[in-house]
């Protein structure tokens, strides 16, 4: 890799404008690659009519926003073929050699998988989320994903629990060498996430000892675990008198919580913020004291790690990821139960009433685990194990696919077949030979003086 490193296009549904964890998990990934020498590229659809096309990122991050109408929380209608004619002339384009798609629910990222090996393209996947079994979503979600990991090169999860989580959902086992038991694929990695510690640092002023506030900051909703909230606050409220909320986020819970803050009169206890922009989040984080997570399924929870990192001691259910973030020292765990959660909050405001728990340690200590520099470094050790790895041929690749089952399996294989011909069409429709290939890419060093010279023309 370090002759020549490889062209790498990212590839969600879920991206800038839009703000979240896989949102921001891609654009850092791919600045930090910037940095290391790589060309990156970002596919995307369109998330407002005024943004189609071609659009650059600092430090140097091209976008491409393509226009599809998106049906349900930025994700896009699954239909397998439309986005072909547009993958395969910016794969042609950009020179590219890897394709890296995130997130299960993002229907371009599996279609990218499927569309890759056309073009000899080698394809990564990384999961960021916890998905179930049971539901009916789950069911056909986890179907989905499994048919487009079959024949993936490598994939990459956030934690431990997320990995044991997406192996099961994606099928990502085959028979031993030794024996007819089944392990899991070698291909399957775990790299966390990471944040950039300088945006988290402390408050320099001091805390109130006097008044303690418990911050939430959380989409609020169900999965959120925002019943547990609201369970929660009045009985923390009544026992501690000192004790103070602040919670930010939108969503279907909210009315819930306003009601709560009506029935026991905790106006002046429990400060609703609303929608917090993420660049406010630190601002947020810093007035209080004691960060809490109600989370009922979580892979990683950058979230936590933010609070963590800006000072604040963690008090978290034990579900998913959470228990690998932090050492036990700075976060306290509870059941996913009100009674314990209650006991995890007590035990919390009794730590940092007596001064055991030091900000600015915690955020150094934050800092040197987690840094986006080595995330971009292990991620390139699995690039670099899958562009040495053998490629799969359209048979091998058939085989596979008919693994799926006895009704899915078919069903998928007439998919891959027809993506094949339909691939043949676009290559005789338009020859590879008459696109306009991107002969030069902005580096990351004019990036940089542009933006030096922007910022002096504002002074």
């Amino acid at each position: 890799m370090k002759d020549e490193l490889p062209a790498i296009a990212m590839i969600s549904d879920f991206f800038h404008p839009n703000v979240g964890g896989v949102e921001n998990h891609i654009f850092m990934l791919s600045a930090n690659l910037i940095r290391r020498g790589h060309k990156v590229i970002v596919i995307t659809h369109s998330h407002s009519p005024d943004r189609v096309g071609v659009r650059w990122l600092l430090p140097g991050l091209k976008v491409y926003y393509i226009p599809f109408p998106t049906i349900a929380s930025s994700a896009t209608l699954p239909n397998y073929f439309t986005f072909l004619p547009y993958f395969r002339v910016i794969i042609a384009r950009e020179h590219i050699h890897l394709i890296h798609a995130h997130a299960s629910l993002s229907s371009l990222g599996q279609e990218a998988i499927l569309h890759a090996h056309h073009l000899g393209v080698r394809t990564v996947f990384t999961d960021h989320s916890l998905f179930g079994f049971e539901d009916a979503a789950s069911i056909l979600t986890n179907k989905l994903l499994a048919a487009a990991l079959k024949n993936v090169d490598a994939v990459i999860c956030v934690s431990h629990t997320g990995r044991e989580n997406t192996v099961l959902r994606g099928q990502l086992f085959e028979k031993s060498e030794d024996s007819s038991a089944l392990v899991v694929r070698p291909n399957v990695y775990v790299i966390p996430n990471a944040l950039v510690a300088e945006q988290f640092t402390p408050s320099t002023e001091p805390v109130s000892s006097e008044t303690i506030y418990i911050v939430v900051l959380s989409r609020l909703a169900y999965r959120k675990g925002i019943d547990l909230l609201v369970a929660t606050a009045p009985r923390i409220c009544a026992a501690f008198p000192n004790v103070k909320f602040i919670v930010g986020g939108d969503g279907p819970k909210l009315n819930d919580l306003l009601q709560v803050r009506e029935r026991h009169l905790l106006q002046d206890r429990m400060e609703l913020l609303g929608p917090v922009r993420h660049r406010d989040v630190r601002d947020v984080l810093v007035r209080g004291s004691i960060f809490l997570n109600t989370s009922l399924t979580e892979s990683f929870g950058i979230a936590i790690l933010e609070a963590a990192c800006a000072g604040l001691y963690v008090v978290s259910t034990r579900v998913g990821g959470v228990p690998e973030i932090l050492p036990q020292d700075m976060i306290s765990f509870a059941r996913p139960e009100e009674d314990d959660l209650f006991r995890a909050l007590s035990e919390a405001v009794a730590i940092v009433s007596k001064g055991q728990h030091d900000p600015v340690e915690a955020h150094q200590r934050v800092k040197n685990f987690y840094n986006w520099a080595d995330v971009a470094e292990r991620t390139e050790v699995v690039y670099d194990a899958v562009i040495k790895s053998e490629q799969k041929d359209l048979w091998t690749r058939m085989q596979r696919t008919m693994e799926l089952g006895p009704f899915a399996g078919p069903i998928y294989t007439i998919i891959l077949v027809v993506d094949c011909l339909f691939f043949l069409f676009l290559e005789w429709l338009m020859p590879r030979h008459d696109l306009d290939f991107v002969q030069m890419h902005w580096e990351h060093h004019n990036f940089v003086q542009l933006t030096k010279d922007a910022k002096i023309k504002d002074r």
